[in-house]
């Protein structure tokens, strides 16, 4: 009969995943995965197969996780939508002027995603599904009076993508908060209701 593992799997994607975070794919060897989850090789194997697949465990935890914070931010009635907007951009801002290490699948897509297409599809999903709430919320703004009719809800959810995006890298290169909350309130200039102005 098989021992019961005396870890719980969760607790290992998630040391596992700030040892990929911190250095990378390439550059975290199984010795390090070891030393920062308290688990044996064996048992890392019997469980997760691979460094491989212990890797997309990892990302996939953390895109669940991303992908559940912007609907918290971004879902809700068409009344608030200008607001949570806002609300959305500053956590970014704040995020991103805090932390030297930026997103994890931001790190992972640059040194990964043009060799590995389980990389790829993984951050394709999430950026999408990200575009696809900004749209939304854009859309309610819209209907709500809050964003002019002649704006594309499209073009300006990729906008906000890609300043989300250019607000981590700069993030990691030293940018700090004030900075990106001035970037984040430009960046929502389209929008005319009143708390956007702030």
């Amino acid at each position: 009969m098989a021992r019961p593992r005396e870890f719980e799997e969760d607790e290992v994607v998630a040391r596992a995943r700030d040892r990929f975070w911190a250095a990378g794919y390439a550059a975290t060897s199984i010795h390090d995965l070891v030393a920062a989850t308290g688990v044996s090789r064996g048992s890392l194997y019997g469980a997760f197969g691979d460094k491989h697949r212990l890797f997309l465990r990892a990302l996939d935890s953390y895109c669940d996780g991303t992908i559940a914070a912007v609907r918290a931010d971004l879902d809700g009635d068409e009344d608030g939508a200008a607001g949570r907007l806002v609300a959305h951009m500053r956590h970014v801002a704040d995020s991103c002027g805090a932390s030297r290490y930026g997103c994890f699948l931001a790190k992972s897509t640059a040194e990964l995603a043009a060799s590995d297409p389980e990389v790829a599809k993984r951050a394709e999903r999430m950026y999408g599904i990200y575009e696809e709430r900004l749209v939304h919320c854009l859309r309610q703004a819209q209907r709500h009076g809050d964003l002019a009719a002649h704006h594309d809800p499209h073009v300006l959810a990729a906008l906000l993508l890609i300043t989300v995006r250019g607000m981590d890298a700069l993030g990691r290169a030293g940018r700090g908060v004030d900075f990106m909350r001035r970037v984040a309130r430009h960046s929502l200039a389209f929008l005319t209701a009143p708390e956007t102005r702030s």
